[in-house]
Order: C-alpha cells, then sequence, then structure tokens
C-alpha cells in the first residue's frame, strides 16, 4: 500500500497491464453530530472539463448510462462513516482523463467539523492500493479529496486534498458544470434538505487558479503549459442539486380478512422450513433472485466485492469436481460486461450456523483453479475490521479474494433502496418489500447477529462474584461481540432513518482495534460496563448506550444546549414543554457553564416542581443531560429476556420518546 501526501501520485495499473475494477472509498468521522457529507466524482475529458451534465454525478444521478462509475452509497464503519465509489477502469470510455473524486456538505457544515479524512483505493480483492489523508480541513464546505487519471497508458491516482468554500456549486462550476443557483440558495435556506453555497469558483480553493498545472497531474512547471484557447461555452441546462424524492411502496391496502386469524399471502413463504438446511436453500435462492430481478439491488451487493456493472446472473447448487469428490457452493453469481465475466462463489449460513472452514477453503481452491474472481461467505455474524469469521489458508488461494457479508447488511441495502433512495421500476420496489418481509420473518433465520456467545454468561457470572479480571479472555469475546451488536445497531437505524449511523470513537480507539477492545476490557472488568456512542445525523448529539452489568441495568444519554434565555427556570421550562409525553423516569441533569455538576432530577418530579433543576447558587445552565434506564435482558441472545433484545427495545424507545421530539436551541 502506498500512503500519499498531498500532491503525491501513484501508479494503480501500469502500462500494458489490464486495469480492473477499484472501489474508492472516503470515509470521516462526526464527532460534533453536525451532519454528513455527500461524494460527487466528475469525469473529464483532455481539456480537464466534463463533456456534458450526465459527467457529474451525486445523490441524484448516481451512476453513469453504462455503469462504468457508481456511487455505492454510505455504510458505517467501526469509527464512522464511509462513503463508496466503483470505478470500472476497463469500462471507461477513452475520452475519459480523469476522474475526479469530491464531497461536499449541506446545511452550512464544514469539513473542519469532520475528524479522520481519508481517502483509500481498493483492488478486486479489498486490498488497499493507495491511502491519503487530510488533516487540515477548515471551514470547506466541498472537498476534492483525490483523482485518478490516465498518463502515458497507465492509471495513476494522485492525492489532490483541495477546498472550496463555494459549497457544491463552485466545485462543480470549475470543471463545467451549471449548478441551478436559485435552487443552491433555497436549500442553504432548509437544514432538513442537503444543499450548498451559492455556486462560484472560490479562486483561494480552485486548483486551476492557484496553479496552472493543476489540470495536468505531473505537471512540473507552470510555465511548460501553454494555454489552450477557450471554445465558446455551449448554452447548458442547469444541474439541479436538489435531493429529488424516493420512491416509496404504496400504502397498504384495506385489510379484507374476516379473521385475524388469515395471514396475507406472501411471494416469498417461510413455510415447510424444518431444517437450517432448509432455511440456507430458501435463504440463498431469495436473495440470489431478487439481485438478479432488482438492478440496483444487484449492483449494490456486488459493487461491494468490486465486480464491473453489467449484466448479473446468479444460480443455486452449482456443482465442482474436487480432488475425488464434488463440491456445491450454496450459489455463484456471475456479472457480464464486454465480453468478460467476473465470478463469485457463495457460502451461506443461517440461524446459529457457523461457516466451516473446510468447506470455505474447499470453494478458494475451486474458484483459484476455474479463474474467478470472489468467495463470499454469508450468514448472521458481522465481520471485525474486514476479517471474515471463519480460518482458512489464504496462501493456497492467494489470487482470489475472501469477503463476508452479513444477512443484516443484506436487509440494510435492500431497506434504504425500498424506503428512503428508491428504485426506478414501483414492481420492484414491492419484490424488495417482500423480500424485506421475508429476512424479518422469525422463521427465516436470516435476522443478524443474534447472540453474544457462550463467554456471555461466565463473564457475567465473574461480574456478580467481583472475578472479573483486565486481559480475560472470555471478557474480549464479549467486548468484541458488543463491538457487533453497536454496528448491526447502526446498520438497522441508518436504514430506517435513512441517514448514516456510525459509532463515535476518539483517540487511538479510532485507529487502533487492538487497543479500544484492551481498554473496554479493563472498562468491563473495573466497572462491570460496556459502553458506545452512537453518532444520528439530525439529533442533538451523539446517543450514549452503556450497559451496567453489575446492577442489570441499560442505560441510553444525550445532551441537548440549552435555549438561550435569561432565566434559567425559562430554560428548564423549554426542555420540559418538549418532554411532555416522554417517559416519567427519564432522568435530568443540568450542565452549568462552569463545568461544576448541576441539580439531577427525574422528570415525574420536574413536572410537578420545575425549579428542582435550577442550580442553587445562580449558575448559568448551559446544557441538559438526558438519560432513560431500563431493565438488562439476561439471556444472550433475542428472546424475549435477552440481552440483544433488550439493547433494541430501549435504544428505539429513547430515540422515539425522547430524542426525536427535541427542538434544537434557538
Amino acid at each position: 500500500m502506498h500512503q500519499l501526501t498531498k500532491g503525491a501520485n501513484a501508479e494503480l495499473f501500469a502500462e500494458g497491464s489490464e486495469p480492473g475494477p477499484v472501489t474508492v472509498a472516503l470515509s470521516w468521522t462526526d464527532p460534533t453530530g453536525a451532519g454528513d457529507a455527500d461524494v460527487s466524482v466528475l469525469l473529464l475529458g483532455a481539456d480537464g472539463k466534463v463533456r456534458g451534465d450526465t459527467d457529474f454525478l451525486f445523490y441524484n444521478c448516481p451512476a453513469t448510462s453504462d455503469g462504468s462509475v457508481q456511487l455505492l452509497g454510505k455504510v458505517p464503519t467501526g469509527s464512522g462513516t464511509q462513503d463508496r465509489i466503483l470505478v470500472d477502469l476497463a469500462a471507461l470510455p477513452a475520452e475519459v482523463h480523469q476522474v475526479v473524486l469530491a464531497a461536499s456538505r449541506y446545511a452550512g457544515a464544514t469539513f473542519g467539523e469532520l475528524a479522520e479524512l481519508r481517502l483509500a483505493v481498493l483492488d478486486g480483492g479489498g486490498d488497499t492500493l493507495v491511502a491519503f489523508d487530510i488533516p487540515d480541513a477548515g471551514e470547506e464546505t466541498a472537498f476534492v479529496f483525490g483523482e485518478v487519471y490516465r498518463r502515458g497508458g497507465a492509471w495513476k491516482f494522485r492525492a489532490v486534498g483541495q477546498g472550496y468554500r463555494s459549497g457544491l456549486g463552485g466545485l462543480a462550476g470549475d470543471f463545467g458544470i451549471d449548478v441551478d443557483q436559485e435552487e443552491e440558495a433555497a436549500q442553504a435556506e432548509r437544514a432538513a434538505e442537503p444543499g450548498a453555497p451559492a455556486a462560484g469558483t472560490d479562486p483561494a480553493a480552485d486548483p486551476a487558479a492557484a496553479d496552472p498545472a493543476a489540470a495536468d497531474p505531473e505537471a512540473v512547471a507552470p510555465e511548460a503549459v501553454a494555454p489552450a484557447p477557450e471554445p465558446p461555452a455551449a448554452p447548458k441546462r442547469a444541474v439541479r442539486t436538489a435531493k429529488k424524492r424516493v420512491t416509496l411502496p404504496k400504502a397498504a391496502k384495506a385489510d379484507l380478512a374476516d379473521h385475524p386469524s388469515w395471514k396475507q399471502a406472501r411471494l416469498f413463504s417461510v413455510a415447510g422450513l424444518k431444517n437450517e438446511l432448509d432455511r440456507e436453500n430458501r435463504a440463498t435462492a431469495t436473495l440470489l433472485a431478487v439481485m438478479a430481478e432488482v438492478p440496483e439491488f444487484g449492483r449494490r451487493i456486488t459493487a461491494m466485492f468490486n465486480a464491473p456493472a453489467g449484466t448479473v446472473q446468479t444460480f443455486t447448487e452449482t456443482s465442482f469436481k474436487h480432488g475425488d469428490g464434488t463440491v456445491r457452493p450454496d450459489g455463484t453469481i456471475r456479472v457480464s460486461r464486454a465480453g468478460k465475466i467476473w465470478t463469485a462463489l457463495v457460502e451461506t449460513k443461517t440461524g446459529g450456523s457457523p461457516l466451516k472452514s473446510e468447506q470455505v477453503q474447499a470453494y478458494l481452491d475451486v474458484a483459484q483453479r476455474h479463474g474467478y474472481e470472489t468467495v463470499i461467505t454469508l450468514s448472521n455474524d458481522l465481520a471485525l475490521d474486514g476479517e471474515p469469521p471463519v480460518t482458512v489458508d489464504r496462501r493456497r488461494a492467494r489470487k482470489v479474494a475472501l469477503r463476508h457479508l452479513s444477512w443484516a447488511e443484506v436487509a440494510h441495502e435492500a431497506h434504504l433502496l425500498c424506503h428512503h433512495d428508491g428504485v426506478v421500476n414501483p414492481a420492484h420496489a414491492w419484490l424488495l418489500s417482500e423480500f424485506l418481509h421475508y429476512l424479518r420473518h422469525e422463521n427465516s433465520g436470516c435476522h443478524g447477529f443474534q447472540n453474544m456467545g457462550p463467554a456471555w454468561v461466565t463473564v457475567r457470572n465473574a461480574i456478580s462474584e467481583g472475578t472479573l479480571r483486565a486481559g480475560d479472555r472470555n471478557a474480549l469475546r464479549v467486548v468484541e461481540n458488543w463491538e457487533r451488536l453497536t454496528r448491526q445497531l447502526c446498520l438497522r437505524l441508518g436504514g430506517e432513518l435513512g441517514v448514516p449511523v456510525s459509532p463515535v470513537l476518539r483517540g487511538k480507539r479510532r485507529t487502533e482495534p487492538a487497543v479500544r477492545r484492551a481498554q473496554a476490557v479493563d472498562e468491563l472488568a473495573a466497572g462491570g460496563r460496556m459502553r458506545s456512542e452512537l453518532a444520528v445525523p439530525g439529533l442533538p448529539g451523539p446517543i450514549v448506550l452503556e450497559a451496567d452489568l453489575r446492577t442489570g441495568r441499560i442505560e441510553t444519554t444525550v445532551e441537548v444546549a440549552a435555549v438561550e434565555r435569561s432565566r434559567a427556570l425559562t430554560r428548564v421550562q423549554w426542555l420540559l414543554r418538549q418532554l411532555a409525553d416522554a417517559p416519567a423516569e427519564l432522568r435530568i441533569e443540568a450542565l452549568t457553564a462552569d463545568g461544576g455538576p448541576g441539580p439531577c432530577e427525574l422528570l415525574r418530579a420536574l413536572r410537578v416542581e420545575p425549579g428542582l433543576l435550577v442550580p442553587a447558587d445562580g449558575a448559568e445552565i448551559r446544557a441538559f443531560r438526558l438519560t432513560l434506564p431500563a431493565g438488562m435482558g439476561t439471556r444472550r441472545g433475542t428472546e424475549e429476556t435477552g440481552f440483544i433484545r433488550s439493547v433494541d427495545t430501549v435504544v428505539d424507545r429513547f430515540l422515539n420518546e425522547v430524542v426525536r421530539v427535541l427542538k434544537p436551541a434557538e
């Protein structure tokens, strides 16, 4: 991997070698919870300008007509948000010389408010080819992270790191795109809708203005580049950057059933599933059929594994000779494009069935022998740090990528398309809704991470007895599963809300997983607690989730800035009016400007006497800390008394009954 600095470049595919599809991952963390960013891509010709409006890809135009470039959407990571772009270099038209990779913020937010800005280019196997960190972002509202470009028959990457204070409109305008200025201004006034400041070139942030050689990534001196005559500008229709309305499934029709026992007919039935093998076979066939039938969904899933954009065909129970016998992967995915075929073998597990190393190893061997690109494992488990939850000998299949997918991630992508991002064909939206119903049915076995593992009871008992110590291996397994549960919670909430929800990590916990887990084990041994923070765009602040295994309680917490009023009592009353329907057991603490502890009372008492929350010393109330306690399930699974079920329940209740009713301070 090449770790680049600003202005440096590196070769992706050498001259004479066959370029393949790459995935560009733009990532960041949002420690303030001020909102997210949206990626955009510009395809430039030899003159450094787009050929037309269709060369500008953003949230309303997420793919080129030939599928050579696709915006894949956001996913939560262990430390923040990652927005991915698939670039099939072999499929790019010959007249495209540069692919500019950018992002923009909206509602007045800047890139300086984000942390850990990073771009990485990954090959088909998921390995990082080049990476570029941006530590110096400030007041910019749009940013060019980098660019992929042709040079002498080879494909290279250049780390740009150039910001714009004029937003998406200013960035796009410098490359020949005219953004609808009236709409841009209207968007700036709507906090709920993503937008950008008025379009226009920002000379201080324009790469071409600051350095005439910027149009040529490897030019050594500005004077060596002769200015080309400016061609007459063709009239252009302004690109509308307001996010279009999503395609939602039709509202449910009136219920004509004669009796509550009647069940609505479903496309994907869960009847007749007698054992785990039946569940695996039906889940595999259902998933692969929907991938082949709904192009947007098929592309999202295959693009996760760097498959090219093209015609998707899927197969089940494909047989291959292996040694003296035969092996049958659960499924095979093939993507055809320009006479070339990309192939992945799929091994599926449902319920609590674990992946088997010998099976996966056999499929890797078969894939290498046949020249296939990828083996995909699919189960309810979630991969940690990108590593599949199965051990194999990678040396026996060095040219084959082994990638893992969770059923929770599959449901996340389907939900986003069905309820938020939309699909072109209404019948496909209905098909996705039927697929989601199947995944969520209790008999499907496709519910995602659902078990805290065999170490759960051992650790819980050790905490009760006071015998748990730092470095305990069972505690590490519980901490790893807590991390999986947190990530799945982010996926579920992100799908339901239509925004990227991600964990909030600080310091070394963000960049070093081993350090993060070691510290979490120490905290669990010392205090019996596990803690996570979730950044949800549009909320007053991160939601803090804490499970106390000593007391058997779960607490969810958020801090809310106080409204600016002259009297402390008026600030308290402002908060209480918004919490009129909140749970009476909600705990509220006043946070004072001097940083000291303030009064703390339950909501039921404050409804009778709001003055209980006014500091006796007259200190100014700067914020309120709201905490909702709840009982914790003791069993390790998702049953009614299970720990995972209790976490989901308390977070949903806190989000719906407390946090989402709050209004920002003015």
